[in-house]
């Protein structure tokens, strides 16, 4: 699984989230998010389980922002490309989510 950490910040929502039922009925929702960053923009994939991933995937759209608190995980994938041979990918698996509004940050 790699490494993990605790983590707790604001992001936005940058696409529709993504439902999808296991074969044990699970509910898993996934979507990309951007945390604020003021140099770069570092993207995101944010992972749903159970309950919390029906209600992820009926309350909130893209462009919201949502305060989450979760694990993240950083898990290395392999691409045959010899330029790019090792590349990480950032992952927070998502256990509590607040709503978060837009006028509180200063935009409308």
């Amino acid at each position: 699984m790699g490494d993990t950490n605790y983590i707790s910040t604001i992001v936005k929502i940058l696409e529709t989230p993504n439902k999808k039922s296991l074969d044990n009925n699970i509910l898993v929702t996934r979507f990309r998010a951007q945390l604020p960053q003021i140099r770069k923009k570092g993207i995101v994939n944010l992972i749903f389980w159970g309950n919390l991933a029906k209600t992820v995937g009926n309350y909130y759209q893209a462009n919201d922002y949502i305060l989450i608190e979760g694990y993240l995980s950083l898990n290395n994938k392999y691409i045959l490309n010899p330029v790019k041979s090792n590349s990480k990918k950032v992952e927070i698996t998502v256990l509590k989510v607040y709503p978060f509004s837009n006028y509180l940050i200063g935009k409308k």
